[in-house]
């Protein structure tokens, strides 16, 4: 089943910042690992994934840097700053109290 864009409006910044809580990385890098696992059944659309960075980043919440590979095109990089751990976190907190409600409407 693929997930729609309504049920993932809301929760894009928190899916980018879980992926960079690990690791820097880029857009190409985080919408590949985020479809291998979700099995295909997520891929972020280039647009969202970067007006997403923009937000994020406006908002101090992750930072971005130009990488200096020696092959290929240069890549930017984002990075999660202190202030994104502790939105993800919130968000996380936020997304399983929605999931608590939305099981009880669903399943009672």
């Amino acid at each position: 089943m693929a997930l729609t864009a309504d049920i993932l409006r809301g929760y894009t910044d928190a899916i980018i910042l879980r992926q960079l809580a690990g690791e820097d990385s880029y857009g190409y890098q985080i919408n590949k690992r985020v479809t291998a696992i979700t099995g295909g059944a997520l891929e972020m659309k280039e647009a969202t994934l970067y007006t997403a960075f923009r937000r994020l980043e406006a908002g101090g919440f992750i930072r971005s840097y130009w990488g200096d590979e020696q092959t290929g095109a240069r890549r930017r990089y984002y990075a999660i700053t202190e202030a994104g751990r502790e939105k993800l976190h919130a968000d996380v907190a936020t997304w399983q109290e929605t999931k608590a409600q939305i099981d009880q409407l669903l399943e009672g």
